[in-house]
């Protein structure tokens, strides 16, 4: 269907949200380029190549309890009426002596085992022993907790802090890491400002919001200037941003006299999807130039953020080599009934608030969570997601959700 068809029919056949993702995706690759950079700047990276441990941790033999450390055929027999007498040494354990240690200190030549200090006695310089130990017991042995060759992460493991201690206690000081995805975002419309906006201008928030997402999922977004509503201009910025790894357009998506995007898209290269069924943002489209993907979103602002998390967001993890997590959630009870259209997915921006609880089953009383919607429609009604604590997604296959229902409200500024 040709682009004036479209703006005539409007959008009677909506792709649903799942096939409009797949569709997309299978149109990203993901990028090959990689860098080494020390330890200290690799949090939240993605690693590149297979990370093994050159050294074993512990190197040494550890002693596993505070005690002391004994060759353990000399403590055979011991008990508390028949205690092991040894002499108290000061380094080398050698026959009949034993050294003191401590959690996590060498074992000293000569020991095999460490006995627990409370089941010794010091008298003068000798030692009574109460308990029998067996050749390694409270030891902690070479490689106990990281084998020297063994395998520590895969190819796209998403680094932690706790990941960069294991990495230096094995001696890895820097590790190869895929660069992040790049993004032109670049917002449309002759009405945006930035700034004082005179009778019939708009201040332009979509491609700032858009760009500090992509900052959050783990791209390198560039900011462009606000383009005006026309076909050259439109063009030059995409074929510009065609360098990146992914173009974003923020407003001109749908199929008004001013919105040329998806037609520009579609002579550059083609559009995959023009139409999705969900709600605030539906007409979103989604293309592909010189097999760079490009996003187009709706100029509304709560619109433009949803579309940004369903398809942006999964487009930068598949760039970037990391799974899609799903979006943490917290239960909460409903109290207002909700609405959907059916076969669209719809998002209902909610602010969550705790209560006192009913007394339960067991008897005990708790705080409950109680999900509020902040605005049922308005998908240009900023703040009505800015002030909101998540949204509750009603499913296609569902007409809304009752008041008292419990769901599941989702975190979408979550920066995972």
């Amino acid at each position: 269907m040709s682009h004036d068809d479209l703006r005539r029919a409007g959008f009677k056949d909506r792709t649903r949200v799942a096939a409009a993702r797949e569709t997309l995706l299978e149109a990203v690759t993901p990028h090959e380029r990689t860098d080494r950079v020390p330890l200290e700047r690799a949090d939240d990276r993605t690693v590149a190549e297979p990370l093994t441990a050159p050294n074993p941790v512990p190197s040494y033999e550890r002693a596993a309890m505070d005690g002391y450390a004994v060759r353990a055929q000399d403590t055979f027999g011991s008990s508390d009426r028949s205690p092991s007498v040894l002499r108290e040494g000061d380094d080398e354990v050698v026959p009949g002596e034993a050294v003191r240690v401590h959690t996590g200190s060498e074992l000293p030549d000569g020991a095999d085992a460490v006995v627990m200090i409370e089941q010794t006695d010091a008298v003068g310089d000798e030692l009574e022993v109460f308990d029998a130990v067996a050749e390694g017991e409270n030891v902690g042995p070479v490689g106990e907790d990281v084998a020297e060759g063994e395998t520590l992460y895969e190819p796209g493991h998403r680094l932690r802090p706790s990941d960069l201690g294991l990495l230096k206690s094995v001696g890895i000081r820097e590790v190869a890491v895929y660069d992040y995805p790049t993004v032109g975002v670049v917002p449309t419309g002759e009405e945006l400002v930035q700034s004082d906006p005179a009778p019939g201008e708009v201040i332009e928030t979509n491609g700032l919001t858009v760009s500090k997402l992509v900052s959050r999922w783990g791209g390198v977004p560039t900011y462009r200037d606000v383009v005006t509503d026309d076909p050259e201009a439109l063009r030059a910025a995409i074929q510009r941003d065609l360098t990146k790894d992914v173009v974003v357009l923020t407003g001109g998506s749908s199929v008004g006299a001013r919105d040329y995007t998806p037609e520009v898209v579609d002579e550059l290269g083609e559009v995959l999807v023009h139409g999705v069924a969900l709600k605030p943002g539906h007409p979103v489209a989604l293309g592909v130039v010189e097999e760079t993907p490009v996003l187009m979103l709706p100029g509304y602002p709560v619109a433009c953020i949803v579309n940004a998390v369903q398809f942006l967001r999964p487009v930068l993890k598949r760039m970037g080599r990391l799974p899609v997590e799903d979006q943490p959630t917290v239960e909460a009870t409903l109290t207002r009934k909700v609405t959907s259209d059916p076969g669209t997915r719809t998002f209902v921006r909610v602010k969550v608030d705790r209560t006192d609880g009913d007394e339960d089953e067991d008897g005990d009383d708790g705080p409950e969570r109680r999900a509020t919607p902040t605005r049922a429609s308005g998908s240009g009604v900023l703040s009505s997601v800015a002030l909101a604590d998540g949204w509750v997604v009603v499913p296609e296959e569902r007409e809304g959700i009752a008041e008292g229902e419990t769901v599941a409200v989702e975190n979408w500024e979550w920066s995972a």
